[in-house]
This record gives structure tokens, C-alpha cells and sequence, in this order.
């Protein structure tokens, strides 16, 4: 179980050493995707100035943060443990005690894999931006018009939609029936599975040595503080939150850096 536990760390570090570092000056719309030899980016530079400053305004009106990443290649990984990576390590959220960021990741498969799109919520948004509604705006504004080459209109389609799930005015088109494409079980949910239970079965090959006990951040202790054994069960630090709020203002239609905030497995995804 050890192993497990240390290889899901491992593998967690590798995918936020693959996923490029926030622009500086920062900015909500980022397209990585390739615009050498003449080549079209994913987004045109009017259509992320565009997303940019509806993305401000709405940060500046309620905190919440919404982010749109668009990456050519995933380094193997799947879109939603990325997604969900990129968020932590940005620190994607208006306010960190609120984790309250939505992460819109694109992949267009330029350099290898398959071509997708990711919804990833801070844990302050998924009582809002559920997985359901992730899943519906994927399935209804961001595949249709992304198979139909409207790509702006898409990922617009889809922040208008974010925001009013956010605000409690998004309602699902008549009709519509859930799919099954897009979990967002990741990585990140089984690592914290496999910790509860190995902390779970530390706690009962501890039993019988008197008094009772505790689980917290730092390991296991008992009722009046001690520790037993010699072996820390230590979350890494910030594992599931990001940084951040550093950031001065700059150039980037008035953003000022994410604030920071925590994420888990919440979200949706397809591909087209």
C-alpha cells in the first residue's frame, strides 16, 4: 500500500513538471497551441482578447475565477487529471479560502493524442458547476460547435454558462439526457482513496496499545498528544491546493493573478 501511495505522489509530480507555467503578465484565456509557420492558433488573438475581458470583469464582480487553457498535447496524461493539475498549480480561484476556480482545458491534438475538452471545478464551485452541468455544457456548447469549427463561439457559449451555473441561473435545453463521456475521476481521487484507507489500516494495526486517537495532517497521535510510531503519514504541502496571489497587475486587460484554491475530481469532459 506504501508503494501505491508513493508511486500516485510521483506520478502527481510529473504531471505538474509537463504543464506549462502561467503567463506572466497572467491572464484568464491562454492558447498554447502552435501559431508558428504561419499556422492558426486555436483561438484568434480578437477572440482571446474578447473571453479575456468578459473572464476580468466577471472575476471582479464575484471573485470567481474561470481560466481557458488550450494545450497542442496532454505529455501522455489524460485531460482530466491535467486539467485538474494545471488548476492546482496555477492556483486557479479568486480567493483561496474559497477555491473558487473553474479550469476550461482544450486539447487539439496537434502533437499526438486525442482531441478533448475538459471542465475541471474548485471544490468552492462544484455545489454549483456540478458534474452534470459540466457535462452538459461539454455535450451542448463545447463539442458541437468545436466539431462544427466555431471554436470561439464554443468555449463563449460555454463561459456564459459556467457563470450562470455559478449563479444559480443555468438551466439544462429541454430534452437533453446525460451521457456517460467525461468522469472526472482521476488520479488525483484515487491518491486520496488509497491515503484514507492505508491511514484507516494504520490506525487498526495500531489498536490495543490504550486510549484513543486521532487522525490529522501531521500523522497519528494520541489523546494527549503523543505520537506513536516513527513514521509521519504527511499530506505533501498544498497537495490539492495551488499558489498563487502573488502576482502583480500587468498588460493582461487588467488581471491581477489567481488567488489560489483547491482541487479535486470535480468535472466533466468529451472529445470530438
Amino acid at each position: 500500500m506504501a508503494i501505491a501511495l508513493a508511486l500516485c505522489i510521483i506520478s502527481f509530480a510529473q504531471i505538474e513538471s509537463s504543464i506549462p507555467n502561467p503567463p506572466q503578465p497572467p491572464r484568464l484565456v491562454n492558447d498554447f497551441s502552435d501559431k508558428s509557420n504561419g499556422q492558426a492558433g486555436f483561438l484568434s488573438g480578437d477572440e482571446v482578447q474578447s473571453l479575456e475581458n468578459k473572464l476580468v470583469a466577471y472575476v471582479d464582480s464575484t471573485s470567481n475565477q474561470i481560466t481557458v487553457v488550450v494545450v497542442d498535447d496532454l505529455g501522455g496524461y489524460s485531460i482530466s487529471d491535467y486539467a485538474i493539475a494545471l488548476g492546482r498549480k496555477w492556483g486557479v480561484g479568486g480567493q483561496k479560502q474559497f477555491s473558487n476556480g473553474v479550469v476550461l482545458l482544450v486539447n487539439t491534438g496537434k502533437k499526438g493524442g486525442q482531441r478533448g475538452v475538459f471542465i475541471a471545478t474548485g471544490y468552492g464551485l462544484e455545489g454549483a458547476v456540478t458534474d452534470l452541468v459540466a457535462n452538459e455544457i461539454v455535450q451542448n456548447n463545447l463539442l458541437p460547435n468545436f466539431s462544427a469549427g466555431n471554436n470561439y463561439q464554443g468555449i463563449d457559449e460555454a463561459v456564459d454558462n459556467i457563470i450562470a451555473a455559478a449563479a444559480g441561473r443555468y438551466t439544462a435545453p429541454e430534452g437533453y439526457q446525460q451521457r456517460d463521456e467525461g468522469s472526472g475521476m482521476g488520479i488525483f481521487t484515487i491518491i486520496i482513496i488509497i491515503f484514507i484507507v492505508f491511514v484507516i489500516l494504520s490506525i487498526i494495526s495500531r489498536k490495543g496499545g490504550g486510549g484513543g486517537g486521532y487522525v490529522s495532517r501531521r500523522g497519528y497521535a494520541d489523546d494527549w498528544g503523543g505520537r506513536r510510531g516513527s513514521t509521519p503519514w504527511i499530506i505533501p504541502g498544498g497537495w490539492g491546493s495551488g499558489g498563487g496571489g502573488s502576482w502583480s497587475g500587468g498588460s493582461g486587460g487588467g488581471f491581477g493573478g489567481f488567488g489560489g484554491g483547491s482541487f479535486g475530481g470535480g468535472g466533466a469532459g468529451g472529445s470530438w
